[in-house]
């Protein structure tokens, strides 16, 4: 039987990857009481990396919010091997940290990282607002356009 986030998924055909293991020595989740904590995850497709290189200068804000959406998926994909593949366990995303490699002179930070929030809220309704930081970095991990980590309440 499915859960009710699983039908969601399926209702907006929304496949998730297979969580990606750690680059280096740190674990991709951690679970403490009733939180877990999603290490930084980057817009990792089935081929690898996808939108390497800088906002402002490599990509737009639009290539940016897909580069964001992808990120989130794989936060998605860790927070279900958290929960034991039970993502109807997810009371609530309690907060997103966005990290967008960009030029210096490139501002829309908020908007580009808009496309994870967005995929929060369309698979977890309300419980998937959030509190939320998006920041401009001037490089990140493998030159990934967006890094994102998580905090969720579970069950």
């Amino acid at each position: 039987m499915t859960g009710r986030i699983d039908a969601r998924l399926s209702e907006l055909a929304i496949v998730l990857p297979k969580a990606a293991a750690p680059m280096a020595n740190y674990v991709p989740w951690v679970i403490t009481g009733n939180l877990v904590f999603i290490s930084g995850q980057g817009p990792v497709g089935p081929n690898g990396v996808e939108y390497a290189g800088k906002l402002g200068r490599d990509h737009d804000v639009e290539a940016g919010r897909k580069a964001a959406r992808l990120t989130a998926l794989n936060v998605i994909a860790q927070l279900r091997e958290a929960v034991g593949g039970n993502l109807d366990r997810v009371k609530r995303c309690v907060k997103l940290v966005g990290f967008v490699n960009s030029t210096p002179e490139f501002n829309q930070q908020p908007a580009v990282i808009n496309g994870a929030s967005d995929l929060m809220v369309e698979i977890f309704g309300d419980a998937g607002r959030h509190a939320r930081s998006a920041v401009s970095t001037p490089s990140l991990p493998v030159d990934i356009s967006v890094e994102v980590e998580a905090i969720f309440e579970i069950e």
